[in-house]
């Protein structure tokens, strides 16, 4: 109940933030939204265990740094790829298996690759996940893995 009464908090300060509008319509409406979330919530049985941890912050932001690395030299590649006349790519799929067995760790992974610009997870099924690349050295940096041994690092096994 602890972790219900918290989630509430959050996300109506939250919408009180973000909205700034407290007219009774929309304040209704904003109170349904949290009832339903709420409700969807207990549904899923979200509450039941932590789906973020407090020990995980200082690991996560050293990966976040790098991502956020990786994410500006994507985007440098594929805005060059983009504004060259030649379009010199080379699309390819690959089969990725990521190191941690945690459903955590893995929604990060997937979601990782999808931030980097040129690559796409495309399908993540019994802990494998497909993934679309723009170029071959894309391809060669997911099949190398840094970024699923940093998640490793980061998250474990969660």
């Amino acid at each position: 109940m602890g972790r219900l009464l918290i989630l509430a908090i959050g996300l109506a300060a939250a919408w009180l933030v973000w909205s700034g509008l407290f007219k009774p319509l929309i304040f209704g409406l904003g109170a349904l939204s949290l009832v339903l979330v709420l409700w969807l919530a207990i549904r899923m049985k979200v509450t039941r265990y932590g789906s973020f941890s407090l020990d995980l912050a200082p690991r996560l932001l050293g990966f976040w740094a790098w991502l956020l690395k990786e994410i500006v030299k994507s985007n440098l590649t594929v805005a060059r790829i983009v504004l060259s006349p030649r379009m010199n790519i080379s699309p390819r799929m690959v089969t990725v298996e990521p190191p941690t067995r945690g459903l955590q760790g893995q929604a990060i992974l997937a979601n990782s690759i999808t931030l980097t610009p040129g690559t796409v997870t495309v399908d993540a099924h019994d802990g494998t996940f497909k993934v679309h690349c723009l170029t071959e050295e894309g391809a060669a940096d997911i099949e190398r893995g840094e970024m699923a041994r940093r998640i490793h690092k980061a998250v474990g096994d969660r």
